[in-house]
């Protein structure tokens, strides 16, 4: 498949694509080794710290966004 895009945004695209799986993955080998190392307590703020703060960030953002695009 051939998207005839600048090779500037190409690289944009695969680093970006590539950078997420790396980052789930970490997140994914940290939860589990800290579920087999029976650290709950560490898992639980790993979870509550990884999810709840990429909410947290994605929520702020669209406020930041909204106020600026606000006419």
């Amino acid at each position: 498949m051939n998207l005839n895009l600048d090779p500037k945004y190409s690289i944009f695209i695969a680093i970006g694509f590539c950078g997420s799986f790396t980052t789930m993955s970490s997140f994914a080998l940290q939860s589990v080794s800290l579920i087999v190392s029976k650290q709950f307590v560490l898992f639980g703020l790993n979870l509550i710290g990884n999810v709840g703060l990429s909410i947290l960030a994605l929520v702020t953002g669209r406020a930041i966004m909204s106020a600026v695009l606000r006419p």
